[in-house]
């Protein structure tokens, strides 16, 4: 452990290393840093944060989540400080070549998670100390250095409520209260009472440091913070001055996100004093881990199988294949929000119950605590209604940044879920899905290929979602049928073909069922299923598009970027005539109604699909 004043001194230098950081650069929030040095460099250095910095990702070491990613200069400078980043390194900030972006990524390898996005930190970070746990006896501790701003986010405090449900003595918050937000005053100032009154209510320990640049203070504070035996999580609560160290950057407006021009460079550097260049610092190794024996499941799993013609839905077939991949797949997990009897992720908490994690209805804090069991070594699959997913874009779209290994499962898509009425109706997932770079977006229409694509979804190390159905759908795939991501089933196909019909979901059924309508009036036509959305089987849709007269795309989805729009930018360079193409899709306002009379309504059922083809 470092004494108070070699601590004071690796302070000076990292303040040092913040500011000439952020200059060469030209940009960066060097003030939203300096606020919270201390109350990171008695963490790191002090003795309470241990990590073998050798092997970053070791599930034996504590982590470290900056919430307010924004300060990622501090992050940057702390382990410069321990001896793994180069000056040379900090002097790249924000350059294009630099693994020292301007807000964390996991490139940098001791950053877990991608952050910057106010307000998901402490999730992550409850999703750590959670999956820590269920792997140790005497779990890693997990900080999360968070933002006095980000505490507008009302993700926030659904994860303090998770956190104390879970009774969470491993997860430790660090709230810096410097009192200025980006163009503001913050709604609380430095009022720290009130913040401690609103984290103690949600079943925290609190601890209030008034001087959160004292290191004296701080050191008891982190003390105190690691020997709690309550069963509950813990936020220390610092005031800061934001630009400390710098007088004329300290607790003044205007500031935020700015670099020290370089012709005030030298008048900064000199108010920190005499700097050691050459001073390292070391962060402790952890102590061993006693690992947490599997417990044996409640029942063994039942595998299913499914007759041509039975009427199965497809998140029914979810949960018992869910269920069944758990039973050879320990690190398998499953959250949801509070649907698990909808969405049928129940089937698998009956049997895995340690294994399962109720979120509630709190689908933001959902995506981003599963991310955080990801980066500990789970494969955890989050399942809600599809519509309620897309609330939560932003912590999916940080989910792919952070280079998660995460499964969402959206149920109940489409109108065809009936009577709800447009409130329940997933019309817009597959556009904010589709839209995330390099995941997988699978939409299967009956209970094999359901099962077989939960099966080939456990075999992605990334983001992957998967579409699921409220009501029963005849099965029409046999059991042995194989369902390869990025490919497709062609149902029917003839040389006598007028038209290919493309669906996916519930529409593939109706396709079904015009093509033997059309069959009656000797007018053949090909149908395929496109179950994998993304990637798309473009050889086969190229293939038939060519020897077709017409295109019909038939999807339960609003227009834009769903399945129509992917085929058409899957036949970019095919030169396809406009009038060639037919897109059946959502295009009204939905309303209450049996799925037959919301599919009539907006024209995507077999007699919409029969009246395109006979258009020609």
């Amino acid at each position: 452990m470092n004494s108070v004043n070699d601590l004071q001194e690796i302070c000076k230098l990292i303040r040092y290393d913040i500011i000439t950081s952020t200059t060469e650069a030209g940009s960066g929030h060097a003030t939203s840093a300096m606020s919270a040095v201390e109350l990171a460099a008695v963490l790191f250095f002090a003795g309470y944060f241990r990590q073998d910095i050798s092997n970053p990702k070791s599930l034996e070491n504590d982590r470290f989540i900056l919430s307010k990613g924004h300060a990622s200069p501090l992050l940057y400078s702390l382990y410069q400080a321990a001896g793994v980043v180069t000056r040379e390194d900090l002097l790249s900030l924000r350059k294009f070549n630099s693994h020292l972006q301007g807000h964390p990524t996991p490139e940098f390898p001791y950053a877990d998670v991608a952050t910057g996005s106010l307000g998901q930190g402490l999730s992550v970070g409850l999703g750590m100390a959670l999956g820590l746990r269920q792997k140790f006896h005497n779990p890693s501790n997990v900080f999360v250095l968070l933002g006095d701003s980000e505490f507008s986010e009302g993700q926030i405090y659904e994860a303090l409520q998770l956190g104390s449900f879970y009774k969470l003595q491993n997860l430790v918050g660090i709230l810096d209260v410097n009192r200025l937000g980006q163009s503001r005053e913050t709604m609380l100032a430095w009022d720290l009472q009130t913040y401690e009154k609103r984290v103690s209510s949600f079943g925290w320990n609190t601890i209030v440091i008034e001087d959160g640049h004292d290191i004296s203070r701080i050191d008891g504070a982190y003390q105190k913070a690691l020997s709690f035996n309550n069963e509950r999580p813990t936020m220390i609560i610092a005031k800061t001055v934001k630009g400390k160290g710098v007088s004329f950057l300290a607790d003044q407006e205007n500031w935020h996100g700015k670099a020290v021009p370089k012709d005030k460079l030298e008048e900064a550097l000199k108010e920190l004093g005499e700097i050691n260049l050459e001073l390292t610092a070391e962060i402790q190794k952890p102590e061993g881990h006693q690992p947490v024996k599997q417990k044996r499941a409640n029942a063994k799993p039942e595998k299913k199988s499914y007759e041509l013609g039975q009427e199965v839905s497809t998140r029914e077939a979810y949960g018992d294949k869910i269920t069944l991949v758990g039973q050879n797949n320990p690190n398998l997990v499953v959250l949801d929000g509070e649907t698990s009897n909808s969405t049928l992720s129940e089937k698998f908490r009956a049997v895995f119950p340690e294994r399962y994690f109720e979120m509630f209805i709190a689908e933001q804090n959902m995506i981003s605590v599963a991310v955080g069991l990801s980066k500990v070594g789970f494969n955890p699959f989050a399942s809600t209604f599809a519509a309620f997913m897309t609330r939560a874009f932003d912590q999916i779209r940080m989910a792919r940044y952070s280079e998660a290994n995460l499964k969402l499962v959206g149920s109940h898509s489409g109108v065809s879920i009936g009577q709800d009425g447009p409130s329940q109706m997933a019309l817009e997932d597959l556009a904010m899905m589709l839209v995330v770079p390099k995941n997988t977006v699978l939409v299967p229409c009956d209970a094999v290929s359901t099962s077989k694509l939960v099966e080939e979804m456990m075999t992605i190390d990334g983001l992957a979602y998967l579409r699921t159905m409220r009501g029963a759908t005849p099965v029409i795939y046999k059991g042995d049928e194989t369902f390869p991501i990025g490919g497709s089933k062609v149902i029917v196909e003839s040389d006598k073909d007028v038209a290919v019909i493309f669906a996916m979901g519930i529409t593939v059924h109706e396709a079904i069922t015009a093509q033997k309508q059309l069959s009656k009036d000797d007018v053949a036509v090909a149908v395929v299923d496109l179950y994998s959305i993304k990637p798309m089987d473009g050889e086969t849709v190229a293939r038939l598009t060519k020897k077709a007269k017409k295109i019909i795309v038939v999807e339960d989805h609003y227009a834009y970027n769903g399945l129509g729009d992917t085929v058409l930018s899957t036949l970019a360079d095919q030169n396809v005539p406009f009038e060639k193409y037919v897109h059946l899709c959502v295009g009204k306002i939905p309303r209450s109604g049996t799925p037959e009379e919301l599919r009539t309504f907006e024209g995507i059922d077999s007699d919409a699909i029969v009246k395109a083809v006979h258009s020609l």
